[in-house]
């Protein structure tokens, strides 16, 4: 067995522990990177990549079948589910090189391709390495939740890891699970020709604003997606291309294919944590707010530490370990400026507080400034005017942000930046957007917030008036 001492050891080749290595192995620290699976983790194979890929594809197909109200005409699309799967895979290829072994060992990082466990506080060993290590980051990601229904083992059931295997068009697509996955991936499907059946056992996208999520799912349910909402699965049975989920109030959905995607676990069972003194929750690895685990010198990144599961997410964590692992300063990580998109069509995205969780903080000091996006001069000449925008504002300053409508997902990248930096809302003002852009909704989302303070206000009219007869 070979004998390594590190600087810094990242076990996991996800989006996390890949920013974590590129910056560090710039900075002058030996580098060791473990990936026991596949390197870019599951954003580049199973999730953010190959979702979006196969969402382009069933745009395609919708566009071309409904561009009447454009003056083209309509035309039925011949879909390839085969080849539709072949541009994923294309696409996942041309990303690949960016995360390869090769890149990052250029980097100056060596790479071990194998899993590790701890055996020591400061050591991890793998099946041909025993690795000691200044600091060792946690960045580990996490895998599909597969909820213990009765039966479920029983029958052939899809995940986003195994979905993309899958060559042969759902006749008919039943989703267990309504959060984003779950809707990203009912509404390509339907695009793309399958029957689709969204089973959610709660609310669909239930951590979004309620108003927001029935404008999208007002728009799902109008392509023929069925969603059936506080339908908890208990049982299901059935072979292939013939499957059932009975619900806890005797509801049956019958279809050919069944897509679990009820949620996301951290994967720490390989760790041996206890053997390293680091303790978990339900949901992830305990952290500070500097994302130090109870083991000093181990920290843990993105899905790895129990909080909010995104690829973006982790590569901000990897910022955060890179000054405090790196350069020893104060780092200390927040939320209130990550924003999240789902990619349906209409879009939807948030950042910061919900107008409910605002309302429940800062009662009476919120105010609510909406826009809703049939103004948008460019949305009108595109025809994609379904649409809003909420910015929850207390002093002066946005709280939270809630769109739903075309580039929600673009949208609210704004609005991110002017949280992190604590501007006000006469910063978005005084913005000039170009004429005509979609971006011009945040503009007038802002001025949305001052007209009644400028417009209807009987003292600034008074002031003007008064001002008008001094003037040369």
């Amino acid at each position: 067995m070979e004998t390594i001492k590190t600087d810094l050891l990242i076990i996991g080749a996800g989006s996390g522990g890949l920013s974590v290595a590129a910056g560090a192995s710039q900075m002058g620290p030996d580098v060791v990177l473990l990936e026991g699976h596949k390197m870019g983790g599951d954003c580049l194979n199973y999730g953010c990549v190959p979702s979006k890929a196969l969402i382009a594809s069933a745009k395609s197909a919708f566009a071309m079948a409904h561009a009447a109200p454009y003056g083209v005409a309509d035309a039925a699309p011949q879909v390839d589910y085969a080849a539709a799967k072949d541009h994923v895979a294309d696409v996942i290829a041309t990303i690949e090189p960016h995360d390869s072994v090769e890149r990052f060992e250029g980097l100056g990082v060596r790479v071990i391709e194998d899993y590790g466990r701890f055996v020591s506080e400061t050591e991890v060993e793998t099946e041909n390495h025993r690795i000691t290590a200044r600091r060792i980051v946690i960045a580990t990601g996490s895998s599909p939740f597969v909820p213990p229904i009765p039966g479920l083992d029983q029958v052939p059931y899809l995940t986003n890891e195994t979905l993309w295997e899958l060559r042969e068009r759902p006749a008919h697509l039943l989703i267990i699970g309504g959060g984003p996955i779950g809707m990203e991936m009912a509404q390509a499907h339907r695009r793309l020709g399958s029957n689709v059946t969204v089973i959610e056992g709660a609310k669909a996208l239930g951590k979004d604003d309620p108003e927001m999520v029935a404008i999208v799912l007002d728009s799902l349910r109008a392509e023929g997606i069925e969603i059936a909402e506080d339908a908890l699965a208990q049982d299901i049975r059935g072979v292939a291309g013939a499957i059932e989920v009975e619900t806890r109030d005797g509801r049956v959905f019958k279809g050919s294919h069944l897509l679990v995607a009820v949620g996301r676990k951290a994967n720490l069972d390989r760790l041996n944590l206890e053997a390293a003194g680091i303790e978990t929750t339900k949901t992830g690895i305990k952290v500070d707010a500097c994302l130090k685990t109870t083991n000093r010198r181990v920290y843990a990144i993105g899905d790895a530490a129990g909080g909010l599961q995104f690829t973006h997410v982790a590569g901000y964590h990897a910022g955060i370990v890179i000054r405090s692992a790196l350069f020893g300063l104060p780092a200390k990580t927040r939320t209130d400026h990550i924003p999240w998109a789902t990619y349906t069509q209409p879009e939807l995205a948030q950042v910061g507080l919900t107008e409910a969780e605002a309302r429940k903080r800062h009662g009476d000091r919120l105010e609510v400034a909406r826009f809703e996006f049939k103004g948008n001069d460019r949305l009108i000449a595109e025809r994609k005017t379904k649409g809003l925008i909420k910015v929850m504002v207390v002093r002066g300053k946005p709280v939270g942000v809630s769109i739903a409508g075309h580039q929600a997902g673009e949208l609210i990248n704004l609005w991110s930046l002017v949280i992190a930096n604590g501007l006000k809302m006469s910063a978005v003002s005084n913005m000039v957007s170009p004429y005509p852009t979609v971006g011009e909704i945040n503009k007038r989302a802002a001025g949305a917030y001052f007209t009644p303070r400028l417009f209807e206000n009987d003292t600034v009219k008074k002031v003007v008036r008064f001002v008008q007869r001094w003037l040369p």
